[in-house]
């Protein structure tokens, strides 16, 4: 009889629920507040001091902070709005909620961030705010926040003890299932003082929680709300997270390091995030014959994948990239004209993101390493 070699698979993303999360959804659900109570308020309090003190409303979802700050920056109809070409379409498709026309703006040499150069050679009279992504928890170039237009900053991969959220007007920060803190599913918009109040009614239909609360049922409902509430049980996983955010920031950074050390000058391969302060939510890699490469790692039980795509790719976006007139791209293809992104064009078919998460040791990544060194 033959034996199978059993080989232990390493996946790309898995959840990190820290114990007392748990423990703290067990004793919400013991009390009269499930859905949106004190505990979110809380949250929003604690969460504040991480951001130097801003104001923060939480959200069913990072989506649900963007397209709140969106509509808060008064982005409109027909308004411009620079943002990236590489990024999870969720910090795009909610400027299509608004109206927004889409100029998107190139990765920067060599990497997956905003070109700052790029951006700058977008910004036109018709302008009305700047949307920058700290890919893979990147920090993006302090450039990109002094034209002198408002900035929103999606954060949704950049929890971390550096700057994102507290230089932008606005900032979106994401609690899904496999971020830094997860509480599900959620987000925390950042914004400025004077607008909170107006973002929390919008989160709930446009009323007055606590004028309602307070037992004033016949107050006016004065602008279009949405159901963007974030939960108790929520919450009360949010604020578990967050007494571990240290402790995986420094975890994270040792695994991309190692991942930094093992492979440099080896040919063939570059790990794109070196930045010291990265909040090291993914470990993207460039690699030359990424399809031999991708199925080297599949075939020692390693995961691999692109995680996220140029967005003038799908056919949603395809009046922001090209003349209306022009014929429909074929599924599959770009709608950009030839050239448009060079930066984005010389890395789509290198990039990779590999396993980097709480569920790995030093030990695994040694192990990814000693497989990419055998070659591909």
């Amino acid at each position: 009889m033959v034996l199978m070699r059993q080989t232990k698979i390493i996946p790309l993303m898995t959840p990190y629920v820290p114990e007392a999360a748990i423990r703290a959804v067990e004793r919400t659900l013991r009390t009269r507040w499930i859905g949106q109570g004190p505990q979110v308020a809380e949250f929003e309090q604690r969460f504040s001091r991480l951001v130097h003190g801003r104001s923060c409303v939480a959200v069913g979802s990072c989506t649900d902070a963007l397209h709140l700050s969106y509509l808060l920056a008064g982005i409109g109809p027909g308004d411009e709005v620079i943002a990236p070409l590489f990024t999870c379409t969720a910090t795009n498709i909610p400027l299509l909620y608004c109206g927004a026309k889409i100029r998107f703006c190139d990765v920067e040499p060599g990497g997956l961030n905003m070109d700052p150069q790029h951006a700058r050679s977008l910004i036109t009279e018709k302008t009305k705010a700047i949307v920058v992504v700290h890919y893979g928890g990147a920090k993006v170039s302090s450039d990109l926040f002094d034209r002198g237009l408002p900035v929103i900053e999606d954060c949704a991969q950049a929890l971390g003890p550096w700057w994102p959220g507290s230089r932008g007007d606005f900032a979106c920060f994401s609690f899904q299932a496999v971020k830094h803190v997860t509480t599900g599913d959620g987000g925390m918009l950042v914004l400025p003082g004077s607008l909170a109040a107006k973002a929390k009614r919008m989160r709930w239909f446009g009323i007055d929680r606590d004028a309602k609360l307070a037992g004033t049922w016949a107050n006016d409902i004065t602008e279009v709300g949405y159901k963007y509430q974030m939960t108790d049980i929520a919450a009360a996983m949010g604020m578990a997270g967050l007494d571990s955010l240290h402790d995986q920031i420094v975890r994270r950074r040792l695994l991309r390091d190692t991942y930094l050390c093992s492979l440099r000058g080896l040919d063939g391969i570059r790990v794109t995030d070196q930045d010291p302060d990265s909040a090291c939510w993914l470990c993207t890699v460039a690699v030359e014959r990424r399809d031999d490469f991708r199925r080297k790692l599949a075939s020692e039980g390693v995961e691999s994948d692109q995680v996220h795509y140029r967005n003038d790719r799908y056919g949603i976006f395809a009046e922001h990239v090209r003349a209306p007139s022009t014929k429909s791209p074929a599924r599959g293809a770009s709608c950009a004209k030839e050239g448009q992104f060079p930066n984005m064009d010389a890395i789509e078919s290198k990039y990779l993101a590999i396993p980097l998460h709480m569920g790995m040791d030093l030990g695994d990544v040694e192990r990814i390493c000693d497989v990419i060194r055998s070659g591909w």
